[in-house]
């Protein structure tokens, strides 16, 4: 039987594994969803709403969306994006690294 202190250290390494695997996945899906917008730009379809890349990058995938934007030269132009992401991503890393920490 474990004592209190091992629950307690047991429970904070399963929130840091899921905490990692949420990082992970949601940082891919921006990245994929901010590449289907710059797909679907260049071929004149239907784009994904910009309110739902920042939500993306709000909820986690700052990074993706980051690293999106500069792989792929979207929204690059947008100053809403140039300055909100950033900022997004630097909540992001305050709040990875308060609850990892």
């Amino acid at each position: 039987m474990l004592s209190n202190g091992g629950e307690k250290r047991k429970e904070a390494a399963h929130t840091r594994t899921v905490l990692l695997f949420w990082f992970l996945f949601i940082n891919v899906v921006a990245y994929l969803v901010m590449s289907d917008d710059k797909k679907r730009a260049k071929q004149r379809r239907e784009r994904v709403p910009e309110k739902t890349l920042f939500l993306l990058a709000a909820i986690g995938g700052a990074l993706g969306v980051l690293l999106a934007m500069n792989t792929k030269r979207h929204k690059t132009k947008h100053l809403s994006f140039r300055i909100g992401v950033p900022l997004l991503l630097l909540l992001n890393a305050v709040l990875y690294g308060y609850f990892l920490i």
